[in-house]
């Protein structure tokens, strides 16, 4: 299964990536493309990161505050919220598989 730049907006990512989870074959893979983001402001004051905090102020949180949950990780959730994400959902391993400047490939398996 292949999510492109979309969890971070969805209002209930726990409960998707659960779902996620229940269909994929026991040797399945989720491959989970989101902006590139760090764990910390610190680590996203950059010129892409800023654009990432404006996406996220207008778009992001407010489409995943207006759905079930809320959620609201916006375009900045980095690796480490991500992965929470995915733990909290059912994964076993989660791991950044590679990075771009503007993005990062997260795989998780069961």
């Amino acid at each position: 299964m292949t999510v492109f730049d979309a969890l971070h907006d969805m209002g209930d990512p726990v409960g998707a990536a659960a779902h996620i989870l229940k269909t994929l074959n026991p040797d399945g893979t989720l491959m989970l493309v989101e902006p590139l983001a760090g764990d910390s402001l610190k680590d996203n004051l950059n010129p892409v990161g800023r654009i990432y905090y404006a996406f996220s102020t207008n778009i992001c949180v407010p489409a995943s505050l207006n759905q079930e949950v809320g959620a609201a990780l916006g375009a900045q959730a980095g690796e480490k919220r991500l992965s929470e994400v995915l733990h909290e959902a059912g994964f076993t391993r989660v791991r950044r598989a590679a990075d771009t400047p503007f993005n990062m490939i997260i795989e998780a398996r069961p």
